[in-house]
């Protein structure tokens, strides 16, 4: 299993780094690999992505949500498995940190030669650096969620 930490300073209020990171739809404005996310509850979402030219299709399970702290998920189904978190952390009134701990279980040889490549790590170093750009550009959020999980 790959454990994974990447964080980025973002120049926005915790607030709407917060708002935008719970906009899961949106993802694929940022996320290189994800092609579509569908939210089915508010809870539930399912991922499809293509890393390397390999499609993948999950299910995630969003297991603790705090307004402008944290959002944490496993997956639950899927060619996928993996659990993460992400964190909210206020530097001061228009700058926030973004962390990402991310707990990745590759499945089969590519997944395990990907994983030892280090593709993962850098597919989430640069979706970091995409959500600064995206956030940055727009200055505020695509929506919000405010509820808890």
């Amino acid at each position: 299993m790959s454990k994974i930490e990447e964080s980025v300073e973002v120049a926005v209020p915790v607030r709407t780094a917060y708002d935008q990171w719970t906009q899961f739809e949106e993802f694929p404005q940022f996320m290189d690999a994800v092609q579509r996310i569908e939210q089915r509850t508010p809870t539930l979402t399912h991922w499809e992505a293509k890393v390397d030219g390999v499609a993948r299709e999950f299910d995630a399970e969003i297991t603790e949500q705090i307004p402008d702290e944290r959002v944490a998920w496993t997956t639950v189904a899927g060619d996928v498995r993996q659990a993460g978190v992400v964190t909210f952390h206020r530097l001061d009134d228009t700058h926030t940190k973004v962390m990402l701990q991310l707990d990745h279980d590759p499945e089969g040889i590519a997944d395990t030669v990907g994983d030892k490549l280090g593709i993962v790590r850098r597919q989430a170093k640069g979706d970091l650096k995409n959500f600064k750009e995206f956030i940055e550009s727009r200055g505020t959020a695509t929506g919000a969620w405010r509820g808890t999980a």
